[in-house]
């Protein structure tokens, strides 16, 4: 059969329509050089991605499935702000271009919020595949409002989704990672809740408790052999592009978020699903352009004492001129991460 013309972050290769040890041989030449291997990273390896239908999500899935993984691409098919009526159709055409490019993948419409839904997508990778070796939470929703805005169903809708759907999915999924003694979780973040954003107070919340619920599933099931870690992605898409450009900041801001595609963002997930990550859990990683950040976990950063114990005033004559020149600033994450993407 004809091999099939394909490109790759760039890289252009024919890929055999039958992986036969002549043509391993010869796609590994063309190749070289490029990090990428004919057995790829994930092969063997069944992984669910949800949220998978567009903009991150689906480059995950579709690098997941050339590195070799059968992938479960779930995707509600929601809007951005999560209110309108499912449509299974993305999540079904990134299906059908793993498909085309000879991976395995089956499509899944459930809802990550509701708890049966994700019990139900679980078990279809093991139905389907025979396991389920890693799982990549991405889905979300968007509802920003200024808080004293904020009414209760943005509130609720937002961490229904990120917190709520997150532990949903990871605790389906541990039953099966337990039982078989390993298994890798990536669960994403934002600097609006590792940094702070105007705006977006439901957001930041659910993020930042996404943060402690990947820790804990990191403690809790390492015994199992089970890996957990956060990804922190800067990347334009639609949830990205639905954010108010407000003057000449806001407009180079917007550029910048331009150039950051969200294909730069599926190899460090990639990687975290990968036996090549066997010994990293529990940690947080921000991933801008080819930029790959680690970071810091909330730890005591001064420390004062006072053996006669302390009273409101000398807390304010002693204790904070000590420790205030090491607090934070009250800044949004776009006030700190400043300079361009590499």
């Amino acid at each position: 059969m004809i091999d099939q013309q394909m490109s790759f972050l760039g890289t252009q290769f024919n890929w055999p329509n039958q992986k036969t040890e002549a043509s391993k041989r010869n796609l590994q030449q063309q190749l070289e050089g490029t990090g990428l291997m004919v057995d790829g990273v994930l092969e063997g390896k069944v992984i669910l991605v949800n949220g998978a239908g567009r903009g991150i999500g689906a480059e995950i899935a579709k690098l997941a499935a050339h590195e070799g993984a059968k992938v479960v691409v779930n995707d509600l098919g929601a809007t951005v702000d999560g209110r309108s009526d499912a449509d299974i159709g993305p999540a079904q055409q990134v299906v059908n271009e793993i498909e085309a490019n000879g991976g395995e993948a089956v499509v899944n419409g459930g809802d990550i919020s509701n708890w049966d839904d994700a019990q139900a997508m679980v078990a279809q990778a093991v139905d389907e595949f025979g396991q389920l070796d890693g799982v990549v939470n991405v889905a979300g929703i968007l509802r920003d409002v200024i808080f004293h805005k904020m009414s209760e169903d943005d509130w609720d809708a937002v961490i229904n989704v990120h917190l709520n759907g997150y532990f949903n999915v990871a605790r389906a999924a541990a039953e099966v990672f337990r039982t078989q003694e390993s298994g890798a979780m990536v669960h994403f973040t934002s600097t609006s809740g590792l940094v702070g954003n105007v705006g977006q107070a439901n957001y930041a919340a659910a993020k930042l408790g996404i943060v402690g619920l990947s820790q804990s599933i990191a403690l809790d099931m390492a015994r199992f052999g089970v890996r957990s870690n956060i990804v922190s992605p800067s990347a334009f898409t639609r949830m990205i592009e639905t954010i108010p450009i407000k003057g000449p900041e806001g407009e180079a801001r917007r550029r910048r978020q331009e150039a950051m595609t969200p294909q730069k963002i599926a190899a460090p997930s990639v990687y975290l699903l990968s036996d090549l990550a066997h010994d990293i859990t529990g940690q947080i990683f921000y991933v801008r352009s080819n930029e790959i950040m680690l970071m810091s976990k909330t730890r005591p950063i001064r420390t004062i004492h006072r053996s006669d114990g302390w009273t409101p005033k000398n807390i304010h004559e002693h204790a904070i001129p000590a420790l205030k020149p090491h607090f934070s600033p009250n800044e949004a994450s776009p006030q700190y991460f400043v300079w361009d993407p590499v």
